[in-house]
């Protein structure tokens, strides 16, 4: 089902629960510009009330996953902007929600990253809970190179994925990296040469799962990095208890039992 679509975002949503966020903008391979943003988080929004959605598979449409921003475009666009310290998004700015809202999503997200990642576009990919990527991409954390520290959330979603010292070397220096490198560096969780057809058999077995245990798993997960161990631990306890013997929960037992896909309640 064709979902939402505009002349940058294309959204579709299948029968079992999975969303398709698609970045159309493939003659500017898919670089960020002042209607990228805006079309990205009005993607991100309709998602976040859609009925029974399960995951979601981010990719990019022609040669590239997303090169960055489109450096031209903005040259002229600040005018009238709130500045970067006002919260227009809760505790983000519309530059960091285009990355961020992905992490805030109730369900979980994989990204399916091809030819350029750069910039912008890798911060927007760290905001998924997974990252499936070709093994030949060109990555880089490039805004070094343009004179800006990385600003649309990557330090808040790199933190616990990549050793300090070393994410400190890849924004100082804006080096660039492989999809290979990216899984021993820790920005990618897969490396496959189809990206998307792996994203989309981790997202359909995420749909197959109970709605309401991957959300309240995705809900702890994302406290993780911000809590203590007392925290957690009352976390876990608090997301379990409405868990047990609920109808998903022992459909997913019976499931199991009788080798059969569960039918579950959407939340």
């Amino acid at each position: 089902m064709q979902f939402r679509e505009n002349d940058r975002v294309a959204v579709t949503l299948d029968a079992d629960g999975v969303a398709h966020v698609r970045l159309i903008r493939a003659d500017k391979m898919n670089a960020l510009d002042p209607d990228m943003f805006e079309q990205i988080i009005a993607a991100g929004s309709a998602l976040h009330d859609a009925k029974g959605l399960r995951a979601v598979v981010l990719s990019g449409e022609g040669r590239a996953f997303c090169a960055g921003l489109d450096l031209t475009s903005f040259s002229h666009s600040r005018t009238g902007e709130p500045p970067l310290t006002e919260r227009t998004f809760g505790n983000a700015n519309k530059f960091q929600q285009v990355a961020m809202q992905w992490r805030k999503l109730a369900v979980p997200v994989v990204a399916a990253v091809h030819g350029v990642c750069f910039g912008g576009g890798l911060q927007i990919a760290s905001g998924a809970d997974i990252r499936i990527v070709a093994p030949d991409t060109r990555m880089a954390i490039m805004e070094m190179k343009w004179g800006l520290v990385p600003d649309m959330a990557g330090y808040a979603l790199w933190r616990g994925l990549v050793r300090d010292d070393v994410l400190r070397e890849l924004i100082y220096t804006n080096c660039e990296f492989t999809g290979a490198e990216a899984l021993e560096l820790g920005l990618a969780t897969h490396i496959d040469t189809d990206p998307l057809a792996r994203a989309f058999a981790i997202a359909r077995t995420i749909a197959d799962r109970s709605p309401h245990a991957i959300r309240a798993a995705k809900r702890i997960a994302n406290a993780m990095p911000d809590k203590s161990t007392d925290s957690l631990l009352m976390d876990e306890s608090l997301e379990q208890h409405p868990l047990m013997r609920s109808k998903n929960q022992i459909e997913a037992v019976m499931a199991g039992m009788e080798k059969r896909r569960a039918s579950y309640e959407d939340v």
